[in-house]
């Protein structure tokens, strides 16, 4: 039997599916997505095992080498004296965007090896922590603070309710951070404020919900836009793709004027 991450959803509610094939639904991959989201913030919670094997969970800071956190935590903190005692860790990144219901926010979990960086790999790790971080000037360098770089073995993505993937640590060293992402909430608000009939023609035609009455964008990547699609069978969410990936939020314009177009076409 497949190793379900998940098992019968039970008295879940259904979601109306597309009744139309969508044009386009490209996405960022698990391994992007947890790029990006590793690249939006800072903290994390760090969940290290105590001398007598037992889980401890505390909150953190890091900065990114090459996608690697890096930790710089105290031996006369208890996490600190986990990791020197098992290297066995894993970090809880939450997106720092929250909507309303905390359990439809995207959040991952990198799990590993902690590792002592040393040589060259040392100065980078510590400019990394130092660029996320700048307050640990004050203590980067006392002598019981010491810089772990998180060797990532597993990648856990999970973009809210129905939305989940796992991901290598080959694909996810090799992924970039979004480009858009960061900076697409203005363009968000804008669409969604002055350009409702657009995004409604999108789903209409691009997006496989022909009985659509409402279309609310809730998100924008280098490879499209997800959309909350209000129907008579209920609410869904679709993508519409652009004709190819962006590289910067300069081109995001373009970008959603050609959908409109190409909506406007079908």
């Amino acid at each position: 039997m497949a190793n379900l991450d998940h098992g019968d959803p039970g008295d879940a509610p259904t979601v109306p599916p597309p009744l139309t094939p969508v044009a386009d639904s490209a996405r960022p991959s698990a391994a992007e997505e947890a790029r990006t989201l590793a690249a939006s913030t800072n903290v994390a919670t760090l969940a290290s095992l105590t001398s007598s094997g037992d889980p401890w969970a505390s909150f953190v800071t890091y900065g990114l080498l090459d996608g690697a956190p890096v930790l710089c935590v105290s031996r006369m903190a208890e996490h600190g004296r986990n990791l020197a005692g098992d290297p066995r860790a894993s970090l809880a990144i939450v997106t720092p965007d929250q909507p309303a219901d905390p359990l439809a926010s995207t959040r991952i979990t990198l799990a590993g090896i902690v590792e002592r960086p040393s040589g060259d790999e040392l100065a980078a790790a510590r400019a990394a922590h130092l660029a996320a971080v700048p307050a640990a000037h004050i203590y980067v360098d006392f002598s019981d603070f010491s810089l772990w770089v998180l060797r990532v073995q597993r990648v856990r993505w999970v973009g809210g309710y129905g939305r989940m993937d796992s991901a290598t640590a080959e694909a996810y060293s090799a992924a970039t951070p979004d480009p858009v992402v960061p900076k697409a909430a203005g363009a968000i608000t804008h669409l969604n404020d002055d350009h409702s009939a657009s995004l409604l023609a999108m789903v209409q035609e691009l997006g496989g919900f022909p009985d659509a009455t409402e279309a609310t964008c809730v998100g924008a990547d280098r490879y499209g836009l997800d959309l909350r699609v209000t129907t008579p069978r209920g609410v869904a969410m679709t993508r519409v793709g652009y004709s190819k990936p962006i590289d910067s939020i300069g081109e995001l314009r373009a970008a959603t004027v050609d959908l409109a177009q190409r909506a406007r076409r079908s």
